[in-house]
């Protein structure tokens, strides 16, 4: 597929999971721990897409998303939220702030997979 994808994740185990499978498909990823890396990585790496988990230290993936839909150099990368936060009201939020996509944890494999590589135009 030759796309970049950021991972903006926290939990190591997740993490892994979501690097095999970017890699299975053929993309090129990177990580970040917090929402600062996410956002100095969306500027730095230039993804094309972004999984996005809401609860990251130091910004959340709400934040994270907010600024990068308010940047016009970065309007174009396309933002999965990858949450455990699965209420009508936080699906609504993240949409709402410019979201392409809301996936609650635990993810289906699949799921995941068809949605990336819908945005992604694979």
């Amino acid at each position: 597929m030759g796309k970049r994808v950021l991972i903006a994740e926290d939990e190591p185990n997740i993490v892994t999971s979501l690097e095999f499978l970017m890699g299975q498909i053929g993309c090129e990823f990177q990580t970040a721990v917090n929402g600062e890396d996410a956002l100095r990585a969306a500027t730095d790496f230039r993804p094309d897409l972004m999984l996005l988990d809401i609860m990251l230290p130091l910004k959340s993936g709400f934040e994270v998303c907010q600024t990068v839909r308010a940047n016009p150099a970065l309007k174009d990368i396309k933002i999965i939220m990858l949450t455990a936060k699965g209420r009508e009201t936080e699906v609504a939020k993240g949409l709402a702030l410019g979201a392409d996509a809301y996936i609650t944890k635990p993810f289906a494999t699949r799921e995941l997979l068809d949605t990336v590589k819908r945005l992604l135009g694979g």
